[in-house]
């Protein structure tokens, strides 16, 4: 069996971070979920920047949108670009999805980056792109800013699912959970179903050692990012019923390529393998792992250490909501000039 292969009967699912014309022409991305049950995939406007710069499919395409639709905007073009591969993974997705009762087989697609701070322009953006894609399996990503808290329930009492991203702190993870509650309820109120509506909240991994690993002992480096995945594992086991047979957001692991060249080039995929959660994987990390990956449950084992290592870092003057804050900016501003340089390229 695929070593990557070998995490779905441990409960996890594994997905895709990356999407592109080449994967889907070439039949690597239907390999893949067949060969190694690769269960979902994910993009940015990073993933598509590098895609469409350097997959030569998107060129006469390109060329192609520029005469047919040269009134259109840069950000209608990307669209008119991408969501016809975004289709396409979510129908090659379709068996895994329905196989599953709906719990697998997402494609996510994001808002812009530059409505982080409007509600109302994100739930209008999310809603577009969902009728625009018209796949029961697409994920809307949102990001989880303020405003994007109030996007989420929104979109959710739509009906919508939604991929919740840039989540790098206890705090942080607590609303958009409670912003999906609250979507829940709302519909389920208003007498909708809400047993097919699927959301995961993207915890990001990596980027938190590499932020807070200069500012520890040795003994700590490299720790923190789990520690504050599996506590946050343990709660999310806890989490009370939502009404109608709604189904709870699952914890998903984004960032999950190790950036130390010290540590393990699998660390953040073997040390969080858990039941009921998800890792999206860049294609690198998915091809070392596919060649020296070991699949164990670990999640559990983490949970256990967690508290401990998470006082430790308390001891050390260590805040992780004001770290988390730190990371989001930094995260949106990174999604912020990725985006506008698609957007050039596209041009």
């Amino acid at each position: 069996m695929s070593r990557i292969k070998a995490i779905a009967p441990l409960g996890q699912q594994i997905w895709l971070d990356n999407l592109s014309r080449h994967l889907l022409e070439s039949g690597e991305l239907a390999r893949w979920i067949e060969e190694d049950a690769i269960a979902g995939v994910t993009s940015n406007p990073a993933i598509f920047f590098n895609a469409i710069k350097n997959d030569a499919h998107y060129q006469s395409a390109l060329a192609s949108l520029r005469q047919s639709a040269a009134d259109a905007s840069p950000e209608q073009r990307f669209e008119a670009l991408v969501l016809p591969d975004v289709r396409r993974a979510c129908q090659l997705l379709r068996p895994v999805y329905e196989a599953s009762q709906g719990q697998a087989g997402f494609v996510s697609f994001e808002v812009s980056p530059t409505l982080a701070h409007d509600a109302a322009a994100t739930l209008a953006a999310a809603r577009r792109l969902w009728a625009e894609i018209g796949e029961a399996n697409a994920m809307i990503k949102i990001p989880a800013t303020p405003a994007g808290m109030q996007a989420i329930s929104g979109a959710i009492a739509d009906g919508i699912n939604v991929n919740v991203t840039l989540i790098f702190s206890p705090a942080q993870l607590a609303c958009v959970q409670a912003a999906y509650r609250a979507g829940i309820e709302q519909r389920f109120a208003a007498g909708l179903p809400v047993d097919r509506i699927a959301s995961v909240a993207s915890v990001f991994i990596s980027r938190l050692d590499s932020l807070l690993d200069p500012q520890l002992p040795a003994e700590l480096q490299g720790k923190t990012a789990l520690a504050f995945a599996a506590n946050e594992y343990a709660r999310w086991q806890q989490q009370p019923a939502l009404p109608g047979g709604a189904r709870p957001q699952s914890l998903l692991w984004a960032s999950t390529s190790s950036k130390n060249p010290a540590y393990r080039d699998v660390l953040y995929v073997e040390q969080l393998i858990g039941a009921g959660t998800v890792n999206t994987v860049p294609d690198a990390t998915l091809a070392a792992f596919r060649d020296h990956g070991e699949a164990a449950l670990t999640l559990p084992q983490q949970a256990a250490v967690a508290p401990a290592q998470l006082a430790a870092l308390q001891e050390c003057g260590i805040d992780l909501e004001r770290v988390g804050a730190e990371l989001l900016a930094a995260g949106l501003k990174q999604f912020d000039e990725a985006f506008a340089k698609l957007l050039e390229l596209v041009r």
